[in-house]
């Protein structure tokens, strides 16, 4: 019998993998390109609908998304923008948790260079073919997309100097799995850089069933809580910083489910 913990994983593949699949099922009609070089979709109902574009252009800048692909555009389904402040060096070795489409391993790709590289983890075999096929299409060679779950991830020791993921811890069961293994595969010095949907109150969220997982409510936990866990898997330096974009304004602060963005910075000690 399926234990609370494979249900849960089960639905967000589920649910994630149908997101994949309708991008990856759209027409050349159904995507433009517009003026400004962002992306566009030619109607309301085309991509996962007109919200996740816009939803995706408040946390980008027009010039990060200009180039991209827009199905990798489309199936963004983060709450910040990791790369932004992450201090990415040239030469330096990434992990994105959850990469999804591929947005953020594309962003961080442009700034580690050509002697860096980007793996991208994830569990959803669609959101893997999805991230391939946008690779493809930019035609970059210091990306790869790797299959496999964060609980238990098939990257070796101490093989990467930094951590990123995008709305996407919030979603595991244990995240105590995602930040022990996270520490096994930093480097000694790295450091994590992570936009997560956090509880507001020590009470947590105000949901709590399978369907709400999806959403990134269900399985927000509050600040101290969340520290605790890094602090348990060896991270110090620990940053919380309040993340609202504006496209979450109406939302974000979530008082229905009493969660919120937010940005974490940690560091494995040298």
């Amino acid at each position: 019998m399926a234990t609370d913990q494979e249900k849960i994983k089960d639905l967000v593949k589920e649910r994630y993998g149908a997101r994949a699949e309708r991008v990856i099922n759209l027409t050349p009609a159904d995507l433009t390109q517009n003026d400004e070089g962002g992306c566009g979709c030619s109607t309301e109902s085309a991509c996962c609908g007109v919200e996740d574009l816009d939803h995706a252009i408040a946390l980008y800048t027009e010039g990060q998304l200009a180039g991209l692909p827009a199905e990798s555009v489309a199936a963004s389904a983060g709450c910040g923008n990791p790369t932004a402040l992450a201090g990415l060096q040239a030469g330096e070795r990434v992990l994105d948790l959850g990469s999804g489409g591929g947005i953020d391993c594309f962003l961080a790709s442009q700034q580690v260079g050509p002697t860096g590289k980007i793996t991208g983890l994830d569990m959803t075999p669609s959101m893997l073919e999805l991230a391939r096929a946008n690779k493809a299409k930019l035609g970059i060679e210091n990306v790869e997309f790797v299959q496999g779950e964060l609980e238990n991830m098939p990257i070796p020791d101490s093989s990467v100097d930094v951590i990123i993921s995008n709305c996407v811890v919030c979603l595991s069961p244990d995240k105590d799995a995602v930040f022990s293994e996270s520490f096994r595969v930093l480097a000694a010095g790295g450091r994590i850089h992570l936009s997560d949907v956090m509880a507001l109150t020590d009470e947590g969220p105000s949901v709590s069933s399978p369907e709400d997982w999806v959403s990134c409510t269900a399985g927000a936990e509050h600040v101290d809580v969340y520290r605790d866990r890094l602090v348990r898997a060896g991270f110090t330096d620990i940053e919380f910083t309040s993340e609202q974009a504006d496209y979450m304004k109406d939302r974000a602060e979530r008082p229905a489910t009493n969660t919120a963005g937010y940005k974490v910075v940690a560091h494995k000690p040298a």
